[in-house]
């Protein structure tokens, strides 16, 4: 489907461009960085006096990174030296070994099983979102309202408590405060600066990273006395905090534990709300695509179950379309342990290998129609068949996003909640403009009008 209203791509740069000017564009928006060629491209090579850097959007080759061979393609380190401060070892940066041990115990908090317990504290979450924006109506920036919501379901089904509690609210305060000081990559990602050399964080960032941490500590110790005392709540902050490594028999102690929650809450709070956000201008830019997802919706019951989310066939699919568009991650980046050879070209030790949603599921030579957003494609063979070869908003392979299947049910919950009780409309030239820091986010932000239906 085309669409007057639909955003453009963000603008490419020029084919040849200086380091300075590449780290410039990088640091402001990672994807007007890139040039036009990688919406075709099976592969492309960057060079800069440092290091190598290959994109890789053949499906093959992709597959080889995170699938057939991930030991091979550790995380890079480059991306971790921007995020240091907040995330400290989380899974998130973490290789090897380490890695390893902590998915053995993060995994199982995830589980099918465990997502139908978590559902209640979901589903009240998502009627509170419902609640705030009936209250609010007329013209709403929806990227402060799916913050809000994301980070409500972070809180509630983490440690069973609603963001309106103290910690919680001031943890979402300090986020937000810290998306805005933190670049998704700072000078040691682009120098082969040595391990004591300053990283130049900026203050902000070192204080918003200092507090979040301090409040999560707070947070889990005060969890750790409730499991000791046999009085803490049934939630994943509990299930992770109680599950031993099965080849170890060791747990988190609380340093770590503060690092996981603290990916818990930038992937799962920052990701969700950036989707829900672009789901939502995409269902008010296409009125009849919103109304047949009304409609679906108006099929749930007024409280519904766990169960009832499978009955949600054409919104999971509005939602898929929009992790397609606009995945919240639109980039990753590996750094391959031996040489190898791509596409009959030598890779030397230690290159970036870049893996990108956000190129992948727009490429030409992969998807019909790769710009139009069109959630039927999902009911087709073809479609299907991206899906299963070109397709990772959450990675694949091992390394593929623990919340994965979290993320499924809350997105298309969310927004059956939402289109049960409200209709959503376009502003008239408040197109919005993707830019991608930590996540793909509009640069003005998300203008929609909204009410009661």
């Amino acid at each position: 489907m085309s669409c007057p209203h639909l955003p453009p791509k963000p603008p490419s740069r020029p084919e040849k461009t200086s380091l300075l000017n590449y780290a410039r564009l990088f640091r402001a928006d990672i994807l007007s960085a890139q040039p036009a060629k990688l919406y075709r491209a099976w592969m492309a090579e960057f060079r800069t006096p440092f290091f190598r850097s290959y994109l890789i959007n053949q499906p093959a080759l992709v597959d080889l990174v995170l699938k057939e061979r991930p030991d091979d393609f550790p995380k890079s380190g480059r991306v971790r030296e921007g995020l240091a401060p907040l995330l400290g070892n989380s899974v998130f940066v973490t290789n090897g070994e380490t890695w390893k041990r902590q998915r053995r115990i993060i995994d199982p908090a995830f589980e099918g099983g465990r997502l139908k317990e978590t559902f209640p504290a979901m589903l009240e979450a998502a009627q509170a979102c419902v609640a705030r924006m009936e209250a609010r109506t007329g013209e709403i920036e929806v990227e402060e309202e799916t913050s809000h919501a994301a980070a409500d379901v972070i809180f509630r089904t983490l440690f069973s408590i609603p963001i309106e509690h103290e910690i919680a609210a001031q943890v979402f305060s300090e986020f937000r405060a810290y998306q805005r000081a933190q670049p998704i990559l700072n000078i040691a990602a682009f120098l082969p600066l040595p391990r004591w050399f300053p990283r130049f964080h900026k203050r902000e960032v070192k204080r918003t990273a200092g507090s979040i941490r301090r409040l999560i500590t707070g947070l889990t110790a005060d969890r750790a006395a409730e499991i000791a005392a046999g009085r803490a709540p049934d939630d994943l902050a509990t299930k992770i905090m109680t599950t031993t490594d099965p080849q170890t028999g060791a747990r988190f102690d609380t340093e770590e534990m503060v690092d996981q929650v603290a990916i818990f809450f930038l992937a799962g709070h920052e990701t969700s709300a950036s989707a829900l956000a672009w789901a939502l201008y995409l269902l008010a830019a296409f009125p009849e695509v919103q109304q047949r997802a009304a409609e679906e919706a108006a099929t749930l019951p007024e409280n519904p179950g766990f169960s009832d989310i499978s009955g949600l066939k054409f919104i999971r699919d509005v939602f898929r379309e929009t992790l397609r568009l606009y995945p919240p991650v639109p980039m990753m980046v590996r750094e391959n342990v031996k040489p190898e050879t791509f596409r009959d070209r030598k890779v030397k030790r230690g290159s970036q290998i870049v893996l990108s949603p956000w190129h992948q599921q727009r490429n030409e030579r992969l998807w019909s129609n790769p710009d139009g957003f069109d959630p039927g494609r999902w009911a087709t063979e073809e479609g299907r068949r991206c899906g299963r070869e070109a397709y990772m908003p959450f990675s694949a392979g091992p390394r593929v996003c623990t919340g994965a299947g979290f993320a499924m049910v809350e997105g298309p919950l969310i927004l059956a909640m939402l289109l049960r009780r409200l209709r959503f409309e376009t502003v008239e030239g408040r197109v919005p403009r993707p830019v991608a820091h930590l996540t793909v986010r509009a640069a003005e932000g998300i203008h929609l009008k909204v009410s009661r239906r």
